[in-house]
């Protein structure tokens, strides 16, 4: 990995390792540098940039958490489809502002009903821990809810605060958000069913037991 963001910036390619799952971090840096890089990295849509209060993450993110990441998609869309419920995929889109120095690029998202300029749902997957606290970026930026795939399981967290203050004033712990157990945002999920089919390696048969799993639990409400 290179050894600076003047590197990163300048450079006309990026470090190569051995390592499947890059990390880069720098503190100090400005946001007219952020911008810089994200100019850079426009057509390269393989790193995960993350900015907070001037300090810098950069993931080159691994072959299995690329994995994790489609198989997330692939089954959430199934599920979308199944309830007929409209969506907009938004994937690992850029949401930035200037003004409260945040800006992510989740590895899924989505707008749940109709586009909107910031996602419902933003999702983490997480292999390796990371310096920057995602759910104060997404605090700042006003995402709804915030998932995070880590150990196979799933952590919820939903927004109770009022991202325009400037420190979260309920929940401070988890910057404002209310770690749930059942998603708020997609109430009609089975959030177990959706582990236990991530885990499945082969995805054919992960969409198979998702569907049936589906399907099942619709034909329980009707008895």
């Amino acid at each position: 990995m290179v050894s600076s963001l003047k590197e990163l910036i300048y450079e006309p390619e990026l470090g190569n390792s051995d390592d499947p799952e890059e990390r880069f971090i720098s503190s100090g840096v400005s946001w007219e540098n952020y911008e810089s890089l994200l100019a850079k990295l426009e057509n390269n849509s393989h790193y995960r940039v993350t900015y907070l209060d001037g300090i810098l993450e950069i993931v080159s993110p691994s072959i299995r958490h690329e994995r994790v990441k489609t198989n997330l998609g692939m089954l959430l869309e199934r599920f979308f489809y199944y309830k007929r419920i409209r969506f907009v995929p938004m994937g690992s889109s850029t949401f930035k502002n200037k003004a409260k120095k945040a800006g992510a690029e989740p590895d899924e998202c989505y707008c749940i009903g109709e586009e909107k300029k910031v996602p419902d749902l933003a999702i983490e997957v997480v292999l390796t821990s990371g310096s920057v606290s995602k759910l104060e970026i997404y605090r700042r930026l006003g995402v709804a809810e915030v998932w995070f795939w880590e150990r196979n399981q799933f952590k919820l967290y939903h927004l109770r605060d009022n991202q325009e203050s400037e420190f979260a004033t309920v929940y401070p712990d988890t910057y404002g958000y209310e770690a749930l157990v059942k998603s708020e945002v997609l109430p009609e999920l089975d959030i177990l069913l959706l582990e236990q089919c991530l885990t499945i390696s082969d995805s054919i048969q992960a969409i198979d037991e998702f569907e049936q799993g589906l399907k099942a639990a619709s034909e329980q409400k009707l008895l």
